[in-house]
């Protein structure tokens, strides 16, 4: 037997544009068409940026299940997948607090030179049946300040040799902010059908509780989920800042 090492083949080069990195970067070219839809005033269009951002919520699971299942996981789709995420939830955030927020907010006061947002601001919170429900700016502010600052501490503990996976209360934190922003979308499209008289009855006045219910409950677990969840990480990681 020949003493000669045996030559290992290297790795196969995956390409950086495969599917699922195609699908991540369409998810964020659309994500400032999702966000500008709903300040369109017709049914129709809402609907559309409804169906979107459900293609969109729907691909970031896609997306994943193929590059680890075809072993196409590549450097380029591990920057652009949080990216994509976190264009989404930021657009998204700003129609949300726009079109949810209670009269005089001051957030959205400040935003008011802005062209349509004083036109559009306040028309949609959440009808439920438990009451209507404005989207106050601390919400948005916490849902926000805590991705920005887990985004930074990821970072800071990679420095380190950290690396901070996903636990499973920001799994499900993730899970119920798509299906409160989903529900919000859904809302906008289902009220602005009623005001424009294509549908009416007692059954849709129940379609619209029901969805602006969901967005509520989900909303409010979500928020819960997201200041639970960063309880988790500090007491798992915040020994890093002592180090």
């Amino acid at each position: 037997m020949s003493g000669r090492p045996r030559e290992v083949a290297p790795p196969p080069v995956v390409s950086n544009w495969n599917l699922p990195n195609f699908i991540t970067a369409t998810r964020i070219a659309i994500a400032p068409l999702i966000a500008f839809l709903p300040f369109v005033d017709s049914p129709t269009w809402r609907a559309v940026a409804f169906g979107l951002y459900v293609a969109a919520a729907i691909s970031d699971y896609v997306d994943g299940v193929l590059a680890r299942t075809r072993g196409l996981i590549t450097d380029l789709g591990k920057s652009l997948d949080p990216l994509a995420d976190k264009l989404l939830l930021v657009a998204t955030s700003v129609t949300l607090l726009v079109l949810q927020s209670p009269p005089g907010d001051p957030v959205v006061t400040l935003m008011g030179r802005i062209p349509g947002i004083v036109t559009h601001a306040h028309l949609f919170p959440f009808i439920s049946f438990f009451g209507t429900w404005y989207l106050p700016w601390w919400v948005i502010a916490v849902v926000l300040g805590r991705e920005a600052f887990m985004t930074a501490f990821r970072a800071f503990a990679q420095r380190r040799g950290v690396v901070i996976a996903a636990i499973g209360p920001a799994k499900w934190k993730a899970a119920m902010q798509y299906i409160w922003v989903g529900a919000a979308f859904c809302h906008f499209a289902v009220i602005t059908f009623a005001r424009h008289e294509l549908v009416h009855g007692q059954a849709w006045a129940w379609v619209t509780q029901f969805v602006g219910s969901v967005g509520v409950v989900s909303m409010l677990i979500a928020v819960a989920l997201t200041l639970w969840s960063l309880v988790l990480y500090m007491r798992r990681y915040g020994a890093l800042f002592t180090q």
